[in-house]
């Protein structure tokens, strides 16, 4: 069972630490991918999330470890 795991993140400069961070943990086989996640109704930059889409094709991967590490950034894991 494949999963995909969110974490969101509150600027870029977080999210790409926590990328670099997730594959150096788990040791994945490719970069997460990053995503700019504008607030609805907001236009300006500051307002953005960024997320880090994580692929788990063998669903290995701990929730919770991904949370607490998304939470040393600020951030959290989306719940499915």
């Amino acid at each position: 069972m494949s999963l995909r795991h969110v974490l969101v993140l509150p600027d870029r400069d977080a999210a790409e630490e926590v990328a670099e961070e997730v594959v150096d943990r788990f040791g994945l086989p490719e970069e997460p991918q990053l995503v700019r996640d504008a607030l609805a109704g907001e236009d300006d930059a500051e307002d953005a999330q960024w997320l880090v889409v994580v692929e788990d094709p063998q669903a290995r991967l701990d929730p919770t470890a991904l949370d607490a590490l998304a939470a040393t950034h600020e951030g959290w894991l989306e719940a499915p």
